[in-house]
């Protein structure tokens, strides 16, 4: 990218104040400074978190990110606020259970989606479903395939041993719990791969508000389990897909190595 703008500059295609706005590693909006250099830092846009945010900024935002981005994403967006985006911005798609409103660029694939691995949502409850449906688009906006396995909570525990493969063959997998918040940990000791936990705040008085499935999956028996915080799918599944990333990445070094 940079050579190119070198090149158009100095065969004057690029003004030079124009390469500058293109070089620079953030816009200044007035009211937000937009990050373009997240990209490069960490291989994926800037995330827009909607909530709090009005929706005139909010496009003015996703607007500019979209310039430079394959792909454009903001968590926390209500239903009226994202149908004010979308009458501006009708490329964008809402998901309301989510409520997460997205754009991605159509991409080409030449392998099977299963070539490179899969994370498994895993939802206790349709109760959790938000938070649940938060992680699983995060997950596919930013690439990755997710299997959806959901009302397998430990109420009924047969239940989810009805897709204890698809669960174990999975590269990572986020669980999603309230009450007490115990799906985790099960889930934990069935399987080799990293358990991200994600307690929510579904439950009655003693629950307060996720805190008491947040305290039982910080106090997991299970090795290999990273909790984040209460409700926070969105950041279940960004660190599920950084996981994912770097497992494929791995596997494609040693199949190099064969040849």
């Amino acid at each position: 990218m940079l050579e190119e703008i070198l090149s158009q500059v100095q065969s004057g295609m690029l003004s030079i104040n124009e390469a500058k706005k293109k070089l620079a590693t953030f816009e200044n909006l007035g009211f937000a400074k937009v990050d373009h250099h997240r990209n490069k830092r960490q291989s994926f846009a800037e995330i827009v978190y909607g909530e709090g945010k009005e929706a005139k900024h909010i496009i003015s935002i996703i607007q500019s990110l979209k310039k430079r981005n394959n792909q454009v994403l903001v968590t926390r967006v209500s239903k009226e606020k994202a149908e004010t985006i979308q009458s501006v911005c009708p490329e964008f798609i809402y998901n309301k259970t989510a409520r997460v409103l997205y754009w991605k660029e159509p991409i080409e694939r030449e392998a099977k989606a299963t070539d490179n691995g899969y994370i498994a949502v895993i939802c206790a409850g349709t109760s959790d479903l938000k938070v649940a449906e938060e992680a699983a688009v995060t997950a596919e906006v930013l690439g990755s395939e997710v299997r959806r396995i959901y009302d397998v909570g430990v109420a009924g525990i047969h239940r989810l041993f009805n897709h204890l493969e698809e669960i174990q063959n999975a590269t990572v997998s986020v669980v999603i719990a309230g009450m007490e918040g115990a799906l985790p940990s099960v889930v934990g000791g069935l399987v080799s791969h990293p358990v991200i936990a994600v307690p929510t705040s579904v439950g009655y008085g003693a629950n307060f508000n996720g805190l008491s499935a947040l305290l039982t999956m910080l106090n997991s028996c299970a090795s290999g389990i990273s909790v984040v915080n209460i409700d926070n799918g969105f950041g279940g599944g960004y660190n599920a897909v950084l996981i994912n990333k770097l497992a494929q990445k791995g596997v494609r070094k040693n199949e190099n190595a064969l040849l």
